[in-house]
């Protein structure tokens, strides 16, 4: 990144309003980690209006931001988006207008930076698309889940998706490959979960009483030998839900290094499902302003799409 060695104002156009100081800050200074972001604006070295701000602050149309020079230690540095990121993350929008836009995300790439993650989607998509000024994410998949992604491009989209969100108008649909053969009964799974720490700062999900209410909604799409592709529909939107709800239910996803069991950890290998089998197939939402069901579909990988073939056979 680029170091800025004086001191900027920066006038907020309407467009921009209406998003926290510190989004606005890791838009603006690219190259930035959220800490070094938080530092600079508890320190008062960013202020609005001259006067000092928190970082939950939301800038409006007109405000004067102070923006101070910014030096970056190499290690301190986001990491700047390779050529075959961007060529992954350009390729990857499935729809979008002023206000929206889905993507398929690519499993492995974490949805943002932190806990040792230099860049995330978010960090990365900011970076790549600057003619977009707002980019914030609706909501979130795990790092090695792929599909559908749904992203604001305002401040007034990102607020009435997250109030769809809320209740229950959004439909998100995801394809997982278990292990064993899924009751075609079974079509419902509650059981709440909680989180807790497994050692070496690694989070991780598991059914308990005391836990949050967590439900999810399961069909079958097709039975293998020793496996099964179902459909899953969270109700709730908990932290690892679908995986847990699965092997919960006796039939952890595939490829899962997580929530394993060791008939599923050698199935994997026997099917070469070399990443977590679990994708976001499409995503339905109201649009923001005129209320019309909108609904984006993505498309299954390729190695997904192989790990099938071979459970056929």
């Amino acid at each position: 990144m680029a170091e800025g060695r004086e001191v900027q104002w920066v006038e907020i156009a309407p467009e921009q309003a209406g998003q926290r100081i510190d989004n606005f800050l890791l838009t603006r200074l690219k190259g930035a980690p959220r800490a070094l972001i938080y530092r600079i604006v508890r320190k008062g070295e960013v202020r609005v209006n001259k006067k000092r701000i928190k970082v939950t602050y939301r800038i409006q149309a007109g405000d004067m931001v102070r923006v101070p020079p910014l030096r970056l230690a190499p290690k301190e540095a986001v990491k700047e988006v390779s050529d075959n990121l961007r060529d992954v993350l350009l390729g990857s929008v499935l729809r979008e207008n002023a206000d929206w836009m889905v993507l398929n995300k690519p499993s492995g790439l974490a949805v943002h930076g932190g806990s040792g993650v230099k860049i995330g989607l978010i960090e990365a998509l900011r970076q790549v698309r600057d003619d977009v000024s707002f980019l914030e994410l609706v909501h979130r998949l795990d790092r090695d889940t792929s599909g559908c992604l749904l992203l604001a491009k305002s401040r007034e989209a990102l607020l009435a998706l997250n109030q769809s969100l809320k209740q229950h108008a959004m439909e998100k649909r995801y394809l997982a490959l278990v292990s064993g053969r899924w009751p075609a009964r079974k079509t419902f799974v509650s059981a709440r979960l909680d989180r807790y720490d497994a050692g070496n700062g690694e989070r991780r999900v598991r059914v308990d009483a005391a836990g949050k209410v967590a439900r999810t909604r399961f069909a079958v799409e097709e039975t293998f030998e020793r496996a099964t592709l179902i459909e899953a529909e969270p109700v709730t939107g908990r932290t690892h839900q679908i995986r847990v709800h699965a092997t919960h239910a006796g039939h952890p996803l595939l490829g899962d290094d997580k929530y394993s069991s060791r008939e599923s950890a050698a199935l994997s290998r026997r099917l070469g499902v070399s990443r977590l089998f679990l994708h976001a197939r499409s995503l339905s939402f109201p649009e923001p302003g005129s209320g019309r069901m909108i609904t984006v579909k993505a498309p299954l990988p390729e190695a997904l799409q192989a790990a099938l073939t071979s459970a056929r056979r």
